[in-house]
């Protein structure tokens, strides 16, 4: 297993983590569609958007996008493979919760933990829990990486669809905000989550389906495109890869394929 050792030390619980990791999606249909709302942009972390959007909504434009890697935290192991059988995992996710059976059946994952972020390493630290994963991309914009005792490669841990990228959604007449969206846009992360969101539309799956999904740009400078779907113990997992060109519509078909 490949890891990227950080560091070991006390869970630091910073007020500024009140918030959740990320916003939750509020009904995008309702703030963005009504004439008297005043709201024309909605930023949101794109793992969160359903692959169907509202009516009369977009999704035009993404930020760079950020480490698209899973963390582990753990204040008595340095890595999911040193961890004894049994221990207890939170993790309130279905992806990560499949992959993590799958590799280490013994451990004890337990995907009903909820909360944001302080509450996650609180758990942690009264000895509740004995790991948990977060995505770093979202530790990183809290500044929170010293919490981090490893990071998982791409390979240990495939990442659910959009982590890591930003969109933001607009409506679909309002052309003068598509416009100023489109000077904010960066293309390689907008074509690269259009083309993992096919892959999960195509399953007919959401952020509680244990399916993953990354696309990125290999040497060549083509896409590759990997994914997973698998039961939620992890006994069945299935994988599979694609490589084209770095092109919308044909990384479209890479994800519905």
């Amino acid at each position: 297993m490949a890891y990227t050792i950080l560091r070991k030390r006390k869970l630091h619980l910073s007020p500024k983590l009140l918030l959740p990791l990320s916003n939750r999606l509020r009904s995008l249909s309702s703030e963005l569609v009504p004439e008297e709302d005043n709201r024309r942009q909605n930023p949101h972390t794109t793992t969160d958007v359903p692959t169907y959007l509202p009516d009369k909504t977009i999704l035009p434009c993404n930020l760079p996008r950020e480490d698209v890697r899973d963390a582990f935290i753990s204040l008595t192991a340095a890595s999911l493979a040193d961890l004894p059988p049994a221990s207890v995992i939170d993790t309130a996710s279905l992806r990560r919760k499949s992959q993590i059976l799958h590799r280490y059946p013994s451990l004890n994952v337990q995907e009903n933990f909820r909360g944001n972020v302080q509450t996650r390493l609180r758990k942690l630290n009264e000895g509740v829990v004995q790991a948990t994963l977060l995505a770093l991309a979202g530790l990183k914009r809290l500044s929170m990486t010293e919490n981090v005792t490893s990071i998982l490669s791409i390979d240990d841990m495939l990442p659910a669809v959009a982590q890591g990228a930003i969109g933001i959604a607009c409506r679909s007449d309002d052309d003068k905000m598509a416009e100023y969206i489109a000077s904010l846009n960066h293309e390689e992360t907008r074509l690269a989550v259009v083309c993992e969101r096919a892959f999960l539309q195509t399953l007919d799956g959401s952020c509680r389906t244990p399916i993953a999904g990354y696309a990125c740009r290999n040497e060549d400078g083509n896409c590759l495109f990997r994914g997973l779907v698998a039961s939620p113990d992890g006994t069945r997992v299935l994988e599979t890869s694609r490589v084209g060109p770095y092109a919308v519509e044909d990384m479209i078909e890479m994800g519905v394929q």
